[in-house]
């Protein structure tokens, strides 16, 4: 894959990646202005986190970046990749059924682990009821991100990369049906997310069959292939609970303090959108690619396409930085203030916002930086650096809260970010010239720093400017429209100008994208 093809895989899963975010706020908004941040909000926040935290575990984490390197790998030497898929495909669901009946008996016990703050309240009942509607979609969208692997490691991104829109769709489709027929949109919204799963694993089974991998329906196996497979998941798994304990820390903290779940989930959410273009875009294709050329023994390529995706990836991402930091309150009020969300609600999110605005290059990087240990099959150095990840997170998360209240789990998050960060890249140092940053990354960075301090004065005065306009309820999401069409200008002008970018770059990625 070369280096424009790698750029035009990028664009095709940030451009899905961008739809699905962007319908994400849309679907975020209409939560909160139907539920607000009370009781309802917050066990849907829990409720919806669980299968999901279960998901990153086993499958994107664990299972992912052990199955797609092997898989890969087997693609390219035509190494009978179906059959290795297919037994992968046995284990994994075994696993998953077993895990969701466990689950659906022992809920109440999972609620009290991922948030004790909430016993003896409302929303403690509800979480247990709402977890489990919501927890079977682990099933569905587990086995769904193993075809994803499949599709992405074939250079297929398109069909994987647009799933994450049915979910948001869905969503929004039951709240809005709900609110019109007068009927209740928090269990609407519940309902949707098993439905949405099933819907999504239906999506990349068929497009799996178009691409011509064939998938048996088999009883599992722990074949040699298996238990290598298994060996160097475990690991990863580990690494993968890590990271999810850093967010249970983080919810258990936050359980404590008023609507401080929902304050930190809504946060979450904003600065989501700019690690999921990027930094999720860039890992889902550079892992593959990496994996491919280790097994063609082409060191120069791997490096060019890590260089290359990190320099994509910063490019976007230190500007998205910079505005979160700048402009947190404009762009929390406009996406989020409306019915029952209130301006303090407004306040109290901005706070977290640029707060994770400050991680997230860190949170970035780290999609950057794992392939290159995973793609050589080592789970193991990850999760030792992962561990010390979380304990720095839980110290912060703990010790902070006493001094600084509820924003103590996005200043823990963010310091660790960084810590894992540091880790990978002097860890990534044992594998060699092939696991450095190329001189043309290295002479760009530092003009994308400086086009961005440059954007982010020129939106902290228009920001000055507007600010009329920006609390106007009519016309404030035009105000800020225009904030951020100054911000893209003097980012882009400034960049271009400097070498930061070169605009033709893109536009023949962007020709090449399918």
């Amino acid at each position: 894959m070369r280096p424009i093809r790698l750029m035009s895989g990028f664009f095709t899963v940030g451009g899905w990646t961008l739809m699905s975010r962007v319908l994400g706020f849309i679907r975020d908004a209409m939560i909160l202005a139907y539920l607000g941040t009370g009781p309802l909000y917050q066990a849907y926040v829990v409720a919806f986190r669980l299968p999901n935290m279960f998901r990153r575990f086993f499958a994107e984490g664990a299972f992912n970046m052990a199955f797609v390197p092997m898989f890969s790998k087997r693609l390219e030497g035509k190494q009978d990749p179906d059959g290795f898929a297919s037994d992968a495909f046995a284990g994994l669901a075994s696993i998953l059924i077993a895990l969701t009946v466990v689950a659906l008996a022992v809920m109440p016990w999972l609620i009290y682990g991922l948030a004790s703050g909430f016993a003896g309240q409302e929303q403690f009942d509800l979480s247990v009821e709402f977890g489990r509607i919501a927890f079977p979609y682990i099933l569905f969208i587990s086995l769904a991100a193993l075809l994803s692997g499949m599709l992405n490691a074939a250079g297929r991104f398109a069909a994987a990369a647009a799933a994450p829109v049915l979910l948001n769709v869905l969503l929004i489709g039951a709240m809005a049906t709900a609110a019109w027929l007068g009927g209740d949109i928090a269990r609407a919204l519940i309902w949707a997310i098993p439905v949405a799963g099933v819907l999504q694993f239906a999506l990349l089974w068929f497009s799996a069959k178009r691409a011509g991998f064939k998938i048996k329906l088999k009883r599992p196996q722990l074949t040699p292939d298996m238990r290598r497979l298994v060996k160097i998941a475990i690991p990863a798994a580990l690494a993968g609970g890590v990271v999810q304990i850093n967010l249970l820390v983080g919810q258990q903290v936050a359980s404590y303090f008023d609507k401080a779940v929902g304050w930190l989930f809504a946060a979450d959410r904003l600065y989501q959108l700019p690690l999921g273009v990027v930094g999720i875009a860039v890992g889902v294709v550079l892992l593959p690619d990496l994996s491919r050329r280790l097994q063609a023994r082409d060191d120069a390529g791997a490096k060019t396409a890590l260089s290359r995706a990190a320099e994509i990836s910063l490019a976007l991402t230190i500007p998205s930085a910079v505005a979160l930091v700048v402009i947190p309150f404009p762009l929390v009020s406009v996406l989020f203030e409306r019915g029952a969300a209130t301006v303090d609600d407004t306040a109290a999110i901005a706070v977290a916002v640029a707060i994770y605005g400050l991680g997230l290059p860190a949170f970035v990087m780290q999609k950057i930086l794992q392939p290159v240990f995973f793609a050589r099959e080592d789970t193991r150095r990850p999760f030792h650096y992962a561990v010390v990840s979380m304990v720095a997170n839980a110290a912060l998360a703990i010790g902070l809260a006493p001094v600084v209240g509820w924003i103590a789990p996005a200043i823990a998050t963010t310091v660790a970010a960084w810590l894992m960060v540091a880790l990978l890249r002097v860890g990534a140092k044992s594998y060699g010239d092939v696991a450095r940053f190329d001189a043309r990354f290295q002479g760009r960075i530092w003009r994308m720093v400086l086009a961005s301090a440059i954007m982010g004065g020129a939106l902290w005065f228009g920001t000055v400017l507007l600010s009329p306009f920006l609390g106007m309820p009519w016309i404030r999401a035009f105000a800020l429209a225009v904030l951020i069409m100054i911000g893209m200008a003097t980012y882009f002008g400034v960049a271009h100008l400097i070498g930061a970018i070169r605009m033709g770059e893109v536009r023949r990625a962007l020709r090449r994208s399918p």
